[in-house]
C-alpha cells in the first residue's frame, strides 16, 4: 500500500530512489510491483541505469489508495468543485464525492458532516467558468513539468499560439491563471484560463527556471497592476493584519498599520468584487482610493436599505 500511495504521488519514480523510500532491496521491490500489477495496477517499468517506475493509465480506474487526511481533504474538494467556476464538472463531483462519503469509515465521516454544518459556501461567481479539461491539463503539465503548447486570445482579441513552461496555477479572486515562462518571447507570462484554449503537452520536459517574484500569485498581481483599464484599490481596514488576511489575503496584499488596522491592496477588473470583499471582513473600513469605488458602495448602500425597508 505505501508503494501505490508513492506512485500515484509523482509521475516517475528511479528504481533505486523507490527502493530506498520503501527500505527495500530492488528485487524486493521489484517482487512488489509485480503483485501490484497482478491486481490491476498498470505499473511500467523503465530499464537501463537510469531506470524506474511509474504508474501509467489503464483500461479502468484502478482502487485508490488515500490516507485519512486525504480522504477528507478528497471530500471537501468535492463538494467545493460541485459550487465552483469550473464548468462541465459539478455533476461528476456529486456523484463522486456520494462514492466517498458512502466507503468512509464512520471517524471520517463524522470529520466531513462536521465542515459541511459548519461551512457556509459564498456563492459568489459572476466571472468567466473554465473547461474542466483545460485546467486538469495545465495542472498536469505544471506538475510533471512537461513543456506544453496552446492557443491564446489577448485582451485585445488578438490570437496566438503559445509555447511555453508551465510553472503554477493561481486562482486569484474570480479567475484562474497559469504562470509560465513563454519560449517564443523569451520571459514570464501569465495567462487567463478561460482565455486558453486546446492545451496539449509535448512530452518534452524542462528544468525549472528561477520565477522573478516572491511566489506565482505575487507574479500574477504584478501583471495585473500594469493592466491600464484595471482599477488599484486602497482602503484602510479597522481589523488585524491576520483577521483580515485570513480573509482577503488571497485577493490583494494585506500591510499592518497598527495592532487594530491594516492597509489592503487590490487590483481588480471590476468594483463589484473590492466592494464585496470589504463587506465580508465584518469591520469598519475607509476607502483611500479610487473615488469610483467609494460611489460604487453608495450606490450598494442605497439598494440594501431599500431592501430592508430602511
Amino acid at each position: 500500500m505505501r508503494l501505490l500511495s508513492l506512485l500515484q504521488s509523482h509521475r516517475y519514480w528511479p528504481g533505486a530512489e523507490l527502493a530506498g523510500r520503501l527500505e527495500v532491496s530492488v528485487r524486493t521491490l521489484r517482487r512488489d510491483v509485480g503483485r501490484l500489477r497482478e491486481l490491476g495496477y498498470p505499473v511500467e517499468a523503465h530499464r537501463g541505469v537510469e531506470g524506474g517506475y511509474q504508474l501509467t493509465a489503464g483500461a479502468a480506474l484502478p482502487p485508490l489508495a488515500v490516507d485519512d487526511d486525504e480522504a477528507v481533504a478528497l471530500a471537501i474538494g468535492l463538494r467545493a468543485a460541485a459550487q465552483g467556476p469550473v464548468s462541465g464538472i459539478e455533476e461528476a463531483s456529486i456523484r463522486a464525492l456520494t462514492k466517498v462519503v458512502q466507503v468512509m469509515p464512520p471517524r471520517l465521516r463524522r470529520r466531513v458532516d462536521a465542515l459541511n454544518a459548519v461551512t457556509v459556501p459564498g456563492g459568489w461567481n459572476t466571472g468567466q467558468t473554465i473547461d474542466a479539461g483545460v485546467l486538469t491539463t495545465v495542472a498536469q503539465a505544471c506538475w510533471d513539468e512537461e513543456r506544453m503548447r496552446f492557443h491564446y486570445t489577448g485582451r485585445d482579441g488578438a490570437q496566438s499560439e503559445r509555447h511555453v513552461e508551465p510553472h503554477r496555477l493561481v486562482s486569484l479572486g474570480r479567475r484562474w491563471y497559469v504562470v509560465a515562462y513563454d519560449l517564443t518571447r523569451h520571459d514570464w507570462r501569465s495567462f487567463r484560463l478561460d482565455r486558453l484554449a486546446d492545451p496539449r503537452t509535448t512530452r518534452s520536459r524542462f528544468r525549472p527556471r528561477e520565477l522573478p517574484a516572491e511566489d506565482a500569485a505575487a507574479f500574477v498581481r504584478s501583471r495585473i497592476q500594469n493592466i491600464s483599464a484595471a482599477h488599484t484599490v486602497e482602503a484602510l481596514v479597522h481589523a488585524p493584519v491576520d483577521r483580515v488576511r485570513t480573509v482577503l489575503g488571497h485577493w490583494g496584499t494585506v500591510e499592518r498599520v497598527d495592532d487594530e488596522r491594516c492597509l489592503l491592496r487590490m487590483t481588480i477588473d471590476s468594483l463589484d468584487w473590492p466592494a464585496f470583499a470589504l463587506g465580508c471582513v465584518g469591520a469598519e473600513f475607509e476607502v483611500i482610493k479610487p473615488p469610483e469605488l467609494v460611489e460604487h458602495i453608495r450606490d450598494w448602500g442605497i439598494r440594501f436599505n431599500r431592501a430592508t425597508g430602511g
